[in-house]
């Protein structure tokens, strides 16, 4: 066989593995539900108004219990200071959420938690925190129920 032919075998014996392969990947089996249960990205459901939007993962943050859920932030939100009854935990999955731990409302003062920072709020202490010029997208685990408390004045926030 020349050199011509043995190149023209080669690349049908590619062609086949390259088929077998992409069969294999459509062939994947589906985890029994008794032992893995799952959600894909394309059957969460964002909910929410205004410039925050959040899927439930377990559990609910109004309710008694643990909960996860993610959390989005648009771009150009912020929250005004508050505070809250219960310490919560974040993951920040992607983009920058800007936090602030004040009772005065001012983005200039925020700080950037960029993409696999872990950031803990604990309870009862004043803070304001979004997005300023790309999403953030937040992993957020606590216990529920959280009840959120605005401040009116920068002096009814606990510091």
């Amino acid at each position: 066989m020349n050199h011509l032919g043995k190149s023209f075998c080669l690349s049908l014996v590619w062609l086949a593995l390259l088929n077998l392969r992409g069969s294999a990947q459509d062939a994947y089996a589906l985890p029994d539900p008794s032992h893995v249960t799952f959600a894909a990205p394309e059957t969460m459901k964002w909910e929410g108004e205004g410039g925050q939007r959040q899927v439930k993962l377990l559990g609910d943050a109004s309710k008694p219990g643990p909960y996860i859920r993610l959390v989005k932030w648009l771009p150009g939100n912020m929250s005004r200071p508050h505070y809250h009854s219960t310490t919560r935990h974040f993951y920040i999955a992607s983009g920058t959420w800007w936090v602030g731990s004040s009772g005065t409302y001012d983005p200039a003062k925020t700080y950037p938690m960029r993409t696999g920072t872990f950031v803990t709020h604990h309870a009862g202490k004043a803070h304001f925190d979004g997005a300023k010029d790309e999403p953030g997208v937040l992993f957020e685990a606590g216990v529920g129920p959280i009840a959120s408390t605005p401040c009116k004045q920068p002096s009814d926030c606990p510091q």
